[in-house]
Formats: structure tokens, sequence, C-alpha cells
């Protein structure tokens, strides 16, 4: 039969100055071997997250003027001229506009559709290894929490094998340790998910001025003898 210590405020001090007297590493080697995954988890969110903001600012980095320049060359009859200016600019909206250049002369849709197209490529490449971080902001809570019940698990047949008087504080100490994989696991999941839904809003963004963007052009396709 196993008797319990009635935990006192001495143990309970103990076990926070343990707790408090614990570094960095000794936190992470005690939560397990699912603190590894975990963090090579936060590196690639933290990667991914980087590697997207960086591409998507870019890409939404277009001159105000832009549009102006492709309605003066048009007009002017400067088709080379535009598609010079829209390769050297090298941003999505440019090579969107550029198909729909390279199109003039044939039938509104098809210019039309060659925009379209070349918007969907674009919008597809934006959105590369976005999914990934989705998934990491989802599963790394779930791995923290599974690390968590493994670790519960183990104090529990621990208890059940152990005879005579079991140390509540040890017992106590045990438990914290397991609860570590479960905050690891937030901390990799949360700003995993606020920067997947940040990265998704500056996407939604370029796109709502690729669509405006695509309209102006039309718009000049089809009233060109408004010059200026």
């Amino acid at each position: 039969m196993i008797t319990f210590l009635q935990a006192t405020p001495e143990m309970a001090v103990e076990v926070a100055q343990v707790t408090e007297s614990m570094s960095f590493g000794q936190l992470f080697m005690a939560g397990g071997w699912l603190m590894w995954p975990l963090l090579a988890l936060l590196g690639v969110a933290i990667f991914i997250f980087v590697e997207r903001f960086i591409a998507i600012r870019k890409a939404s980095s277009v001159n105000e003027n832009f549009m102006h320049r492709v309605r003066d060359y048009i007009y002017d009859g400067k088709i080379q001229t535009a598609i010079k200016m829209c390769r050297s600019t090298n941003t999505p909206i440019a090579r969107m506009i550029e198909k729909g250049i390279g199109r003039i002369g044939r039938p509104m849709s098809d210019v039309q559709n060659a925009i379209e197209n070349q918007a969907n490529l674009e919008v597809s490449k934006l959105e590369n290894n976005l999914p990934i971080l989705a998934t990491i902001s989802g599963g790394a809570p779930m791995l923290g929490f599974l690390g968590t019940v493994l670790g519960m698990v183990r104090a529990f047949m621990n208890l059940s094998t152990a005879g005579g008087t079991v140390d509540m504080a040890l017992l106590s100490g045990g438990m914290y340790t397991a609860m570590i994989t479960t905050v690891a696991g937030l901390i990799v999941g949360i700003p995993a998910y606020f920067g997947y839904n940040y990265l998704v809003a500056r996407i939604e963004k370029l796109v709502f001025r690729m669509e405006a963007n695509s309209i102006a052009f039309m718009d000049i396709l089809n009233q060109p003898v408004d010059k200026k």
C-alpha cells in the first residue's frame, strides 16, 4: 500500500527553488526527446516567416506611377518599351501587366485570360510554404501536449510501482517537467499561428492591388483615345 507524505510549505518552497535554479538548457533537457522536434519546428517556422515576409514585401513594392507610365507607352505605341519596363520592375503586378501587354492586338478575352492566369501563378508563388507554417501552428501544441501526457503516464506508472512512502515534492517535480513540453509547444505554435495569419493578410492585400491594376489595364485597352 502506498502512503503519501503530506505536502508542507517547506516542500513547496524547495520545489520552487529547484525550478528557479534550473537553466534554460536544463529545462530543455527535462522536457524529454520531444523537445528536439519542437525546436526543429521552431527553426522551420522562423525561416518560413522571415523568407515569406521578405518576398511579400518585395512583391508589394510597386511605383505609384507604374500604371501611368504603362498607359503613356501604350498610347504612344511603344509596346516594347512598356514590356522592358515591366521586366525591369520584376514584381508580380509588373509580370501580370507584361502578359497583358504581350497579348495586345488579340481579342480582349484572350488578354483577360492571360492576365488572370499569370495572377494565379504569382499568388501561388507568394503562398509557397505557408501551408507548412499553418501545420506547425496547429501541430506544435499537439506535440507538446503529447509530451505532457507521456510524462504524466510515466509519473503515475512510477507511482503505482513504488512501494511504501512516496515523496509528494518529488512527484510534483516530475509532473512539472512533463508540463514543459506543453509550454514549448505553445511557444512554437502561437507565434506560428499569428505569423501565418499576418502573411495571409499581406497576400490578400497584394491580391486586391493586382486586381485593381488588372482593371486599370483593361480600361487602358478599352479607351485608347483618352490620352493623359
